[in-house]
């Protein structure tokens, strides 16, 4: 019986470490195709840790004390939102040790639990993040009030009285907020400087406001505050202070627990500050100007760690759960129109709206639009336009697959390389034209650099195949399509392949309506959704194989056509929409994204987001595209083009000018 018994445990573990093994090879090929990971079949001293990272909320302490029940540990890198972590041991045995014993454990993550896969990998990348400088005009003062003064100024705030007028309290969805001097209204984003509320600011408050102004952080004394109370999980949206309603110098008191403010620019780039507890946040200039800033709504935060196991070259990262965050907010409204050296994001400075550009006349008009609506704006957008591109589409993996292992592949336009490891045997490079999106590719592990698709340096019949996922239709012009394409085939060797998906104008195919236009439905009332973030082509994935009916050959228009009813001025497409026009601009969208009037704004944002409306931003991109040539333009495939075909022949470009496959569907969904 005891034999039996012990015959049945063997045979349920040896299932269960079955089970294990293809839960690991699993996390490896995702590592892999997502993240350009490549993992050793040989045990090294160092492994990944899948599931073991700050993305899961697992924290530093928690992961670092499982791994050392294994050994010792020589480094802990652990980067800021990723499911993952490295660790080195002293020895390869330790490591093995880890790699056997750890892998599908549970460890506690947050209030729940992830279950760890190590695997081994022959190097460990750079420790988290090199710190960045602050904002121009950003300034942190630590410990600037005492814990008695702390205490003072939370017991001057009464939040006992529920919504009143004297200090215009609101329980807002996010957080608790009262106003003293002024009230912040949230239907226009501004302050009514003809009509000052009951209640001045706090007596409580000025030993610490005369304390800022003899220390020459302020200038002159505020007369406004707004106080949020902040519950774990709770945050705001990102945001501009509105031009018009403050002056130049907004000053933000943390009191209670600490929480990561984020910065981001225009540009795209993004500054984690960390507001510790009576700390003193001074926003004056660039970055109380330009710079947006807002609060992630969530439990935990990435924050610098004390870990000894970590390289030298950074601060290491760990989590810290919220608690609850009061803040107060000073700042001197203001009675002038700003004149402030920002005009592009001043509201007092945008007498109206900016006219839309027209479309291109010759090679260096066609150029700079293409600069300023494409290159820049992807610049700009690259973090934000990652994140939406994780998915593959079926039609192209089976291109890639079907290619002959060692064969070499041009990606041209490879946006943040999602192409670049679906098929791991393929020699692969890819370039674009955006530098923040090549180093996202590079951070990932791939082989790209920055190149125009007119004029790769590339030697000529080097490569067995070629693709150019959503890239074309960003020209703007048919003779720099028709370029783009002949610099696809000028790469390729003799029966060479190119695959090509640009958007298509029509948008119905057989009476039956795109994804794209099926998502557009009515609310309550009428109103129309804009689906922010939900782009053409997450509609195009949800659809698997049916994809390729949307790029099919467009409809040929002559010039005149195309361009009659808008006096050849670019239109801004409205999302879910049929397209107007084929030229076209389409606005790209920052979640939340706003300017507002302080850190209490942006709860405007949130009702809109509620009521299916989301305002949209400034950025945008140029549209425009060319109609497929006979070559397998059937609407059920996609296009390829051989390099075998004769000299001359314009290669998989029909059409006249104007007829360009219609760019409005690609905005949120080119790559």
């Amino acid at each position: 019986m005891d034999s039996d018994i012990n015959n049945v445990k063997t045979a349920r573990r040896s299932k269960e470490q079955k089970k294990v093994l293809r839960k690991q090879l699993k996390a490896s090929h995702t590592l892999l195709k997502h993240e350009g990971i490549n993992t050793a079949s040989q045990p090294t001293k160092s492994l990944v840790v899948a599931n073991g990272g700050l993305g899961n909320g697992v924290s530093r302490k928690e992961l670092s004390a499982a791994l050392k029940e294994m050994g010792e540990l020589e480094t802990l890198v652990m980067q800021p939102h990723k499911p993952y972590a490295f660790v080195t041991y002293r020895s390869e045995d330790c490591a093995q040790k880890a790699h056997i014993q750890l892998s599908g454990e549970n460890i506690p993550c947050g209030e729940s639990s992830v279950t760890l896969y190590l695997s081994f990998v022959s190097s460990v990348p750079c420790e988290e993040e090199a710190s960045v400088p602050l904002p121009q005009g950003l300034v942190l003062v630590e410990d600037f009030v005492s814990l008695e003064e702390e205490a003072q100024l939370l017991a001057a705030v009464d939040w006992s009285s529920g919504n009143d007028d004297i200090t215009a309290q609101k329980a807002l969805k996010h957080r608790r907020v009262k106003h003293y001097g002024f009230e912040f209204r949230y239907d226009n984003n501004n302050v009514d400087k003809d009509k000052p509320l009951a209640a001045g600011i706090p007596q409580e408050c000025l030993p610490v406001l005369e304390r800022c102004v003899a220390h020459k952080l302020l200038d002159v004394m505020p007369d406004q505050l707004t106080v949020n109370q902040y519950e774990s999980g709770q945050g705001i949206p990102p945001h501009v202070d509105t031009h018009s309603a403050f002056e130049d110098t907004i000053m933000s008191l943390s009191l209670g627990a600490q929480t990561v403010m984020e910065f981001r620019h225009p540009d795209g780039r993004l500054v984690p500050v960390l507001l510790p507890g009576r700390s003193l946040l001074l926003m004056k200039g660039e970055s109380r100007y330009l710079w947006s800033h807002g609060i992630t709504p969530r439990k935990f935060d990435t924050v610098p760690s004390d870990d000894p196991q970590s390289s030298a070259s950074a601060t290491p990262l760990t989590l810290t759960k919220r608690g609850t965050r009061t803040s107060f907010t000073f700042r001197r409204i203001r009675h002038e129109p700003c004149r402030c050296a920002f005009p592009s994001a001043c509201d007092s400075q945008k007498a109206s709206g900016p006219c839309p550009p027209s479309l291109p006349s010759c090679h260096s008009d066609a150029a700079h639009l293409e600069e300023e609506y494409v290159h820049r704006v992807y610049n700009a957008i690259a973090s934000h336009f990652s994140g939406t591109r994780h998915s593959p589409w079926p039609r192209v993996c089976h291109f890639l697959n079907s290619l002959s292992p060692g064969s070499l592949l041009a990606d041209v336009g490879c946006g943040n390389g999602k192409y670049l490891g679906v098929n791991p045997q393929l020699v692969a490079v890819g370039c674009d034209r955006s530098s923040a999106l090549v180093q996202i590719c590079e951070d990932r592990g791939f082989q790209a650099f920055v190149s125009d698709a007119l004029s790769l340096p590339l030697r000529s019949a080097s490569f067995d195949a070629c693709i150019s996922i959503a890239v074309i239709h960003h020209f703007s012009t048919q003779e720099r399509r028709l370029a783009a394409v002949r610099e696809l085939v000028r790469l390729l060797k003799p029966g060479g392949r190119a695959l090509i998906y640009v958007w298509a104008f029509e948008q119905e195919h057989n009476q039956l309506k795109s994804k794209y236009l099926k998502d557009q439905k009515k609310e309550p009332g009428g109103v129309t959704p804009d689906l922010t973030n939900k782009t053409l082509e997450e509609s195009l994935d949800a659809q698997g194989d049916s994809t390729c009916h949307l790029a099919q050959r467009p409809t040929v228009r002559n010039t005149h056509e195309a361009l009659s009813g808008n006096d050849g001025k670019l239109s801004i497409h409205t999302n879910r929409t049929a397209f107007n026009t084929q030229d076209l601009l389409v606005p790209w969208h920052l979640k939340g994204e706003k300017k507002q009037g302080g850190e209490q704004s942006g709860e405007a944002v949130m009702k809109e987001k509620r009521k299916g409306r989301m305002r949209k931003n400034s950025g945008s991109l140029v549209s425009s595209s060319s109609s497929v040539d006979r070559m397998g333009c059937n609407p059920d495939r996609t296009q390829e083009l051989h390099s075998d075909m004769p000299s001359g022949a314009s290669p998989g470009i029909t059409g006249g000018a104007g007829a360009a496959l219609w760019s409005s569907g690609w905005s949120q969904s080119a790559e």
